[in-house]
């Protein structure tokens, strides 16, 4: 400050001294105010949640997404031709095999069968007069009472009316078998769907193709989830399991989880029952198949779901919640803090997510501090203000609820 007083003094030669120490006391004023204020402290170092891996046995597993469908899935056809008389279910009912489903006019097959009851009865009486006209002729002696021809025709009669017999008793099982027919019965147990053909339409039965669907049927418990597995996964099941390879699974005896689209677990335990015998060559993939049990019917035929696999036993691994995570680039990385409560920054490898926890399977020692809670606030290199958590990593990664 005293150096200004020459550089002001020149100018002000003409100015009288009582003026020049108005001018100069405010300066030095200031000057001795700003020397006397203390400088402004660092901030303190930010605080953070921090907490150690959470160690869990966990096995490597695939996912895969597939279709339900059904053990057993019929269409209900008519084996004979005729009016629809009535109908015997709800839409969309369960129903068990042998339960009445439709009924065909009886009629014209009532009249069928006591038709070929009465040729039946013909024929019978045609061979029982043949047979004792044989019997006389027996009885004779061929060549002077009777001629051979004669004995020869009557021996034919005899088989001519047998045969006869045998034909009115194949057309009496088969009008009998006709009348059975106009009964319609589930032939397995599930949930039929609607009714196609209504009351009082003509029914086209028979065993050609261009017969009247009247419903269909779908097996409901057990049920099938159908799904296809890469080539390189199904070599590394085949890795896993020894033996059993000639069973229709494979070997593949690996537990099998499965959940629904609305569904955020793996709730649903079933196994496998089949492995395809040839791997696709456009798409180097193999059908495999999966039984599950559904009791309660909410499995449908045709629903979409995942399913996860065992690839190998379990072992044991390091979890974390998903906020511990920083991302750098490509990068994945967590904060630690070490004995100076400095944050380090350690760059690891993520698995899947298993009960709400990351697993990491790189880069990560059970000992470590990861910062779980602040993060964000946390600079790599710097000091922080640590405090351990006193919940475990999945209760952190689990967002705070808010009161409305």
């Amino acid at each position: 400050m005293m150096s200004l007083i020459p550089t002001l003094l020149p100018p002000l030669k003409s100015v009288r001294l009582p003026t020049i120490l108005l001018l100069l006391v405010p300066a030095l004023a200031a000057c001795e105010q700003s020397q006397s204020q203390p400088q402004a402290s660092a901030p303190p170092p930010p605080q953070v949640t921090i907490a150690k891996p959470v160690s869990k046995m966990i096995a490597d597993q695939d996912e895969y997404v597939g279709r339900f469908v059904a053990v057993e899935s019929v269409e209900v056809r008519a084996r004979v031709p005729g009016y629809l008389e009535a109908i015997h279910f709800q839409d969309g009912q369960m129903v068990k095999a042998g339960d009445p489903l439709f009924t065909i006019d009886r009629r014209p097959f009532q009249i069928a069968l006591a038709q070929a009851r009465a040729s039946l009865a013909q024929a019978k009486a045609t061979l029982a007069f043949a047979e004792s006209d044989l019997a006389r002729a027996q009885g004779l002696t061929v060549g002077t009472v009777i001629t051979q021809q004669t004995f020869d025709q009557r021996t034919q009669a005899k088989r001519i009316a047998e045969a006869s017999v045998a034909a009115q008793q194949a057309a009496e099982r088969q009008a009998s078998l006709d009348l059975e027919f106009t009964e319609l019965r589930a032939p397995v147990s599930g949930r039929i769907g609607d009714r196609r053909v209504s009351i009082g339409n003509l029914v086209t039965g028979g065993t050609s193709g261009n017969t009247s669907l009247l419903a269909t049927i779908e097996s409901i418990d057990p049920i099938r989830f159908e799904f296809t597995l890469d080539e390189a996964s199904y070599l590394r099941y085949g890795h896993a399991v020894q033996d059993a390879a000639a069973a229709a699974n494979r070997g593949l005896t690996l537990p099998v989880m499965l959940k629904l689209l609305d569904e955020s677990t793996f709730s649903h335990e079933g196994k496998m029952d089949f492995v395809d015998n040839a791997i696709d060559r456009s798409s180097s993939t193999i059908r495999a198949r999966a039984v599950f049990a559904n009791p309660d019917g909410k499995l449908t035929p045709g629903m979409f779901a995942r399913v996860r696999m065992a690839a190998a036993a379990p072992k044991n691994e390091l979890l974390v919640p998903d906020v511990a995570i920083g991302v750098e680039q490509v990068r994945k990385f967590v904060l630690v803090v070490d004995a100076e409560n400095v944050a380090r920054p350690k760059y690891v490898t993520l698995g899947p997510v298993v009960d709400g926890l990351r697993v990491i399977t790189k880069g990560l020692m059970p000992d470590d501090n990861v910062i779980v809670n602040g993060l964000m606030r946390a600079r790599p290199g710097e000091k922080v203000t640590p405090q351990q958590s006193s919940a475990d990593s999945a209760s952190i990664a689990r967002p705070p609820i808010e009161a409305n």
